[in-house]
């Protein structure tokens, strides 16, 4: 019989890799995986997929869409308050909470947690995994509290020391809920190490590489979709339009890059400010920017790219040292990379030889780095072949293997 997994996700699932890629693996390993991730705007509560299933939960405060439902509620508030004031003050008050403050957001946001704690203990499970720190009270209630199953933390990030995650209670959960963890993976050693002196124990790695490609599929043309002339070199950023990630000074560089075009390829929060900069500096005719694009597909848009950008700013450790997915989707494409000075992904870009390291703080280093690959296309040729040559090795086909062996144990346990 089938061994059943269940995983949790605090996403909606449409553009997550690794959790994408660690699904496939058990799938195709035997085990029936059951995803319980949240849901954003897809018309259906759950979707079937070919490999796994998934079960997005949703809670939304209702809102009136409509005229003639807006003015009956404000009726019906209208009678209650005739009849009795304070259940009026109440229901005003309650309003003012859930829509004005950010109450109803932390309320919303316990539903959710509510919702994907009862779907885990009504599957019938062997295994629960949860991915990231904001998963992993659910996996704890359902593997340990209400049942006595394994339970697999994969914290893609480091906790105590991430943007957004400055608060001290984060450090204090973890540290907590990790008592209940019976296997650990982080993304890298220079993390696991860190986990180490923090907390006593190594956890598996489990590198965060692609898919193997070969590139056979033709690729999108962006110069064209662009309008790009076609002898104009593409520098492309490809990623999360986040703060801490050098896209700003990378915009700064432009005017000192000698030519090409920058892309941006992604969606995040830092867009519109980005959006704004470019055209502040007007430099529109020198930087795009292209929404982000389904997993599948984002190989055929990245062989497009002259070189690829990887620009990560030390502000937090969870920066510092990341292996950057983004790295190893560069050099799958075959595509060379000017990458910040960061110990894991100075460590590939060095041994590989595919690519520059720039320091990803100082505008001209940045825009000597670019130029330094436009100035000698030989250089750029053969980081390109070294890129395509090791890219078997920092492929997830490998990288399973050792991920697929902490189920093995557990199961045999």
């Amino acid at each position: 019989m089938k061994k059943k997994v269940t995983m949790f996700v605090w996403n909606e699932f449409t553009n997550d890799a690794r959790v994408l890629r660690e699904c496939t693996a058990l799938h195709e390993a035997g085990y029936r995986v059951f995803l319980i991730a949240l849901r954003g705007n897809q018309e259906k509560l759950e979707k079937p997929l070919d490999q796994f299933y998934v079960r997005r939960v949703r809670f939304n405060w209702p809102k009136p869409k409509r005229f003639w439902s807006k003015f009956l509620i404000i009726i019906l508030w209208g009678l209650l308050t005739w009849f009795s004031p304070l259940l009026g003050m109440i229901l005003v008050a309650m309003w003012f909470l859930i829509y004005q403050t950010k109450c109803g957001s932390f309320l919303k946001k316990v539903i959710q947690i509510v919702e994907m704690i009862y779907w885990g203990i009504r599957t019938q499970t062997d295994v629960y995994h949860a991915n990231d720190l904001n998963t992993l009270f659910q996996a704890v209630v359902c593997a340990k509290w209400l049942k006595n199953k394994p339970l697999v933390f994969d914290s893609h990030e480091v906790n105590l020391s991430r943007t957004g995650y400055n608060a001290a209670y984060y450090g204090i959960a973890e540290k907590w809920l990790l008592h209940f963890v019976d296997r650990c993976i982080h993304e890298n050693h220079t993390r696991a190490k860190f986990i180490r002196r923090v907390y006593g124990f190594y956890p598996a790695v489990v590198y965060n590489y692609p898919f193997f490609s070969d590139e056979t599929e033709v690729p999108y043309n962006l110069h064209e979709k662009l309008n790009i002339a076609n002898d104009e070199p593409i520098l492309l950023y490809q990623g999360g339009l986040q703060s801490g990630r050098g896209l700003e000074k990378l915009i700064d560089a432009t005017p000192l890059i000698k030519r090409g075009v920058v892309v941006f390829l992604g969606d995040g929060k830092l867009r519109a400010e980005l959006i704004r900069q470019t055209e502040r500096l007007r430099l529109q005719h020198r930087i795009k920017f292209l929404p982000k694009v389904p997993v599948g597909e984002l190989p055929l848009y990245t062989r497009n790219a002259y070189l690829g950008i990887q620009l990560l700013n030390d502000t937090c450790f969870n920066h510092y040292s990341a292996a950057s997915n983004k790295l190893f989707e560069y050099m799958m494409a075959g595509v060379p990379v000017v990458a910040c000075s960061f110990p894991e992904i100075r460590k590939v870009v060095t041994k590989e030889k595919i690519g520059v390291i720039v320091q990803s703080n100082d505008v001209n280093s940045i825009a000597r780095g670019i130029n330094e690959m436009l100035d000698h296309p030989e250089m750029r040729d053969e980081m390109s072949q070294n890129a395509r040559k090791a890219r078997l090795r920092y492929s997830w086909e490998r990288e399973q293997e050792g991920f697929l062996r902490i189920y093995q144990e557990l199961v045999k346990e």
